[in-house]
């Protein structure tokens, strides 16, 4: 879908209508749900947390502003929704942690089915904690540009644009940035 084509659908939302939006879903629906489930890592999750995202587009239609990069646009409102439900998520699972067992046990079997309780979820979060500290070494510029070029699978030129820094600059952050992981242990 070409910029322009995409501008007028937003004017079409605006107006209220519907098959403006259904355009939109069919042209982009593949991509976004990529964008949430590199996010998320859960498929169901993933599911709805994009279809939320069409909600969004739906409410926010008169904040786009033409020729800004509709697919970055898309990819930012995608990913901030996905990182939501992440932190939705985390915060159950901490107040949850107080209550019921059963309540408790919702998700943790998704670590890994194959080994016994409690070795994936310990797994999982030794492995979160460590990409967490990884990436928390990252200077925030860089890591802003990790995220968008790895997790919302964006091109330079599109995160130059977003971001409004020259195209030079953002590959010059994302080299050092990967420097920075490789040294830490990460592909």
């Amino acid at each position: 879908m070409t910029e322009e084509r995409f501008a007028e659908c937003m004017a079409a939302i605006v107006n209220g209508n519907r098959d403006a939006l259904r355009e939109i879903y069919e042209e982009y629906l593949p991509y976004l749900y990529t964008v949430v489930l590199g996010v998320v890592q859960q498929k169901e999750t993933a599911e709805d947390v994009t279809s939320d995202v069409f909600i969004k587009i739906w409410n926010s239609a008169g904040q786009f502003q033409p020729g800004s990069g509709h697919k970055g646009w898309l990819a930012t409102i995608a990913r901030h929704m996905a990182i939501d439900e992440l932190r939705k998520h985390k915060r159950e699972v901490l107040m949850g942690s107080s209550g019921d067992e059963e309540e408790d046990s919702g998700g943790i079997e998704d670590f890994s089915a194959e080994e016994t309780p409690g070795e994936g979820v310990e797994d999982g979060v030794v492995e979160q904690l460590s990409i967490q500290e990884a990436l928390d070494r990252l200077k925030p510029e860089e890591r802003e540009i990790v995220d968008m070029k790895v997790l919302s699978d964006m091109t330079f030129k599109e995160i130059s644009e977003i971001l409004k820094i020259p195209m030079g600059t953002v590959t010059w952050r994302y080299q050092a940035a990967i420097k920075k992981l490789r040294r830490y242990g990460y592909e």
